[in-house]
């Protein structure tokens, strides 16, 4: 018999670690946009010294949250305090699960006083959606990700998202603005218009300078797209492909896929029983040097993601005794991990040698499944991390992994990064045999880019979150 769901996937499968490290889902695609408009390294050192425009209107799903109980929901779902909420602003927004354990991230946008749009990946958007058809007055409407391969089909989305940003940006929304515009305070909303038509802003900033999100109905797409380069080309303004897209989550330091804490708390057994066989709870690849045989022990707590200053007891929240029950201080805590560039070397240079060779490294995103989970060890080998995020950063010229690290490991200490899976690698279509390879690395600060930590906001965020 056909599984039904996703707990009838985990049942049948008797192992859940077994069964997402050999996943079959493939690689993750950022669907729609061009891998490259002119090359990635160009369109990463864009947002660093010109200006660029990120198209954020297909890899991720929205959710329209509507009605009486739509900040009750909010409220009862998340780490975050809602005590401050006014309309027109927006929040980054964290669920976890009974267990403590981290389900995912998104954007929260406060349309108006009982309207939100939530923004992000598939893991919080299932939770919401499971969780409003419990009781609350509210409606929810799902505008899901546009398809990893569509094939020549059509596309279409609810809305369109851009980003504009880089020192230049703000020349280039004046100049579509045809004049002077107030910078509103960060993840603040407002309007302006673009060729003809009124479109919604978030306030946003990177490289030390104010940026905007922007956003309108789809059918808008093409005209809103073309009047942005069009203002945008005496500024230096380019357009930002999927490969290099992924790049600023390294430089910005959020991780941006950890493992849905999901699979084992008894209390979610009926959510597991909602959610569908193929979905990405079933789906979802593990990759990495770390095996355990316990699923929990790829879970993650808001403080080892660096989001433990939104935790906020003054409300009841699903998980909320089992974060009570955890000591801040004894948590692991995120870093940036700098690689070595010899040995990285010797990864590039993997390909062109004997077999069976190591596991690929490409460029710029490393990643070879949904969520990563590199061991990083001391000279010990005591396994005194995870590193989750890889790939390189044409900024900085570096390769950096986004890890989180024992609390007793200092910035400036060397480590190292386990890279590739044991015993030839596993199943998975993004793996190859291999042999794994111990890359030397300087445990650093996230974000690990200057420019990000002197000049962004306290509560910004990679644009790649979603």
């Amino acid at each position: 018999m056909s599984a039904k769901n996703l707990q009838d996937v985990l049942d049948s499968a008797g192992n859940t670690v077994e069964l997402l490290r050999n996943s079959q889902l493939g690689a993750y695609i950022y669907p729609v946009v061009p891998s490259e408009f002119t090359n990635f390294r160009r369109e990463v050192i864009a947002w660093r010294e010109t200006a660029v425009l990120y198209d954020q209107s297909h890899h991720m799903g929205n959710i329209f949250i509507s009605g009486p109980d739509a900040l009750r929901l909010i409220t009862d779902t998340g780490i975050n305090s809602t005590a401050k909420f006014p309309v027109d602003s927006a929040k980054q927004f964290v669920p976890v699960s009974p267990e403590g354990g981290v389900i995912g991230d998104g954007i929260l946008f406060r349309e108006a006083e009982e309207e939100f749009t939530f923004v992000g990946r598939a893991p919080v958007a299932n939770w919401l959606l499971y969780k409003g058809g419990k009781g609350y007055n509210v409606d929810l409407k799902l505008d899901p990700r546009s398809p990893s391969r569509p094939y020549g089909k059509s596309v279409r989305r609810e809305v369109w998202r851009f980003q504009i940003q880089g020192p230049n940006a703000w020349a280039v929304i004046e100049k579509l603005n045809g004049g002077p515009m107030e910078q509103v305070r960060f993840f603040r909303m407002g309007y302006m218009t673009i060729a003809g038509e009124k479109v919604r802003t978030l306030r946003h900033g990177m490289a030390g300078a104010p940026g905007l999100e922007i956003y309108g109905p789809y059918e808008s797409y093409d005209r809103i797209r073309d009047a942005v380069l069009e203002a945008g080309r005496e500024f230096g303004l380019e357009p930002c492909g999927a490969r290099a897209y992924s790049c600023n989550t390294l430089e910005s330091g959020w991780i941006p896929s950890p493992l849905p804490a999901i699979y084992t708390a008894p209390e979610l057994q009926d959510y597991r029983e909602w959610l569908p066989a193929d979905g990405y709870e079933a789906t979802n690849a593990i990759a990495g040097s770390f095996v355990s045989d316990k699923i929990e022990d790829y879970y993650t707590n808001p403080w080892e993601l660096g989001y433990g200053s939104f935790v906020k007891f003054d409300h009841d929240f699903v998980g909320r005794s089992a974060l009570e029950a955890i000591d801040p201080a004894v948590q692991r805590r995120k870093v940036t991990l700098a690689w070595n560039s010899e040995d990285v070397a010797k990864l590039l240079a993997s390909p062109v040698g004997p077999q069976p060779g190591y596991q690929f490294f490409d460029l710029p995103n490393a990643n070879y499944g949904s969520s990563n989970f590199d061991s990083v060890v001391d000279a010990d080998g005591k396994i005194v991390g995870l590193s989750m995020f890889t790939g390189y950063s044409a900024n900085e010229r570096v390769a950096l992994s986004l890890a989180t690290v024992d609390p007793d490991v200092p910035v400036g200490a060397e480590v190292r990064v386990i890279w590739g899976e044991p015993d030839g690698g596993t199943r998975k279509t993004t793996v190859q045999p291999h042999e794994q390879f111990a890359v030397r690395a300087i445990v650093s600060p996230a974000p690990y880019s200057a420019v990000v930590r002197e000049s962004y906001h306290e509560g910004w965020r990679s644009t790649a979150a979603r």
